[in-house]
């Protein structure tokens, strides 16, 4: 009779509280990276919002940038059952929807609950970039993920209309970098005081327009 490896008893319920752990450490360390900044905040601190030893931290973690990317990470996929964005509901209605605009509509909505919780975190860490060489490295691999998504967007949207005239591809991952973005969102919500749901409305247009010719 072929033998049966069964998990040994605890072992799930210990992974459960392990990973509880991780994620109470993470979301510590992003509301205090985005209330004190970066430099402001300490593995003492995150241990003592989190309600862990700092040892805790460090042992999970080693180093406060790899909090920092953990954070990013959090940030992008939300909380209750957390995917990465081509995994999300939005994204799925986007690529399926027919008409350019209500994709453009889908995609404007789904990214801006993403650059919401975003932005505060993205600010502190390039804050933060210039004299710290682990933060940059952070937030250039995270810059680079969010590049690749967005051309694989665009790819999504270009199946629907064609590009504006003279457009290429690159330039319009270009523009959906720029107007999607967290540089746009804090200069017109957070220091301008737009509302998030103006935001929306006036990216989708302009993108309509500056992708597809359209408004």
């Amino acid at each position: 009779m072929p033998r049966v490896n069964r998990t040994p008893s605890g072992a799930a319920p210990k992974r459960a509280r392990a990973h509880a752990t991780q994620q109470r450490i993470v979301k510590a360390a992003f509301a205090l990276f985005c209330e004190r900044g970066y430099s402001g905040t300490t593995m003492a601190h995150i241990g003592e919002a989190a309600g862990v030893a700092v040892q805790t931290v460090y042992f999970i973690f080693h180093t406060k940038a790899a909090v920092l990317s953990r954070a990013y990470d959090f940030a992008v996929s939300g909380e209750g059952e957390p995917r990465i964005p081509t995994e999300q509901p939005w994204y799925r209605a986007m690529a399926e929807a027919d008409d350019v605009v209500e994709a453009l509509g889908l995609l404007v909505a789904g990214v801006g609950e993403i650059t919401r919780r975003l932005t505060p975190l993205y600010v502190v860490a390039s804050g933060s970039a210039a004299s710290d060489p682990e933060v940059a490295e952070v937030v250039d691999r995270h810059e680079r993920w969010r590049v690749q998504g967005y051309r694989e967007m665009i790819e999504v949207l270009r199946a629907k209309a064609p590009l504006r005239t003279g457009l290429t591809p690159e330039r319009a991952t270009d523009l959906l970098l720029l107007y999607a973005g967290m540089d746009v969102y804090h200069a017109l919500v957070e220091v301008a005081g737009w509302s998030h749901e103006e935001l929306l409305a006036w990216t989708q247009a302009t993108l309509a327009h500056q992708l597809f010719g359209i408004g």
